[in-house]
């Protein structure tokens, strides 16, 4: 039998007196625990266990991370931290959260919590980004994020996205920006709600992960379909009641 051969590409180290939160240290931590999350990018990366978060530099100078977010969870559920991902765009770059209960999250890199909103009850699988590049002299852009869960994917689009971000860095560094303006984290109406599409993908068994390739949607949700035949059926029953008038 052949011998495979193994390459493997240094990416970076990373240096944090606080990892053994993440069980660092024990034999296994970082590939062995189910529970543990990592969301990679060219200059931080983002660990995570089902409560906590941290945002480190590559090849920082020790010490603690550049962030350490710990997202107010219910207990009642219980609420655990389930899918982790980078969003950019442009110079904005942001970390997204999912989580057990349905919540789609987003963290600035100091641990601002920026957006927080319920796409369904279910639990969120994973945090898809997809990224297009026209050309050679265009930058990349990001044209949708999307929030896997069990049979169905919330579609958002990504310049909506990018436009609420926009919105609230430019807010934030202004002379004007309350730092109490948005009340407590677990009021969800003190966040502007981002508009999105919900997608079955739950016709051909359950459904795990899931990703978006192109734009044409699969089919609408039961309820959509109901609601949109329910509206049809009114207006027959309306016409065939004028038709008897006349």
């Amino acid at each position: 039998m052949a011998r495979r051969n193994t390459h493997t590409t240094d990416l970076g180290c990373i240096t944090c007196d606080d990892l053994s939160d993440l069980g660092a240290g024990k034999e296994g931590w970082l590939v062995g625990n189910p529970n543990l999350l990592t969301a990679l990018d060219t200059h931080y990366i983002a660990l995570a266990d089902r409560s906590i978060i941290f945002v480190i530099q590559w090849l920082g100078g020790g010490g603690g991370p550049d962030a350490k977010i710990t997202p107010e969870l219910s207990p009642i559920q219980p609420e655990y931290i389930s899918a982790l991902e980078w969003l950019i765009f442009d110079d904005i770059k942001v970390i997204a959260v999912g989580t057990s209960c349905g919540y789609f999250l987003i963290y600035s890199l100091r641990g601002d919590l920026i957006h927080k909103q319920l796409v369904n009850t279910g639990k969120v699988l994973k945090l898809r980004v997809r990224v297009t590049k026209r050309n050679q002299m265009q930058d990349a852009s990001l044209e949708e994020v999307c929030v896997v869960m069990p049979g169905m994917i919330a579609r958002f689009e990504g310049s909506e996205v990018q436009r609420m971000l926009q919105k609230w860095f430019r807010e934030r560094y202004s002379q004007s920006w309350d730092p109490n303006s948005r009340g407590v984290e677990d009021s969800g109406n003190s966040f502007a709600r981002l508009p999105y599409q919900l997608w079955n993908i739950n016709k051909y068994g359950s459904c795990f992960d899931a990703a978006i390739t192109g734009v044409m949607p699969p089919p609408l949700m039961e309820l959509q379909l109901l609601l949109l035949l329910g509206s049809q059926v009114s207006i027959i029953i309306v016409q065939s009641l004028w038709e008897t008038m006349l």
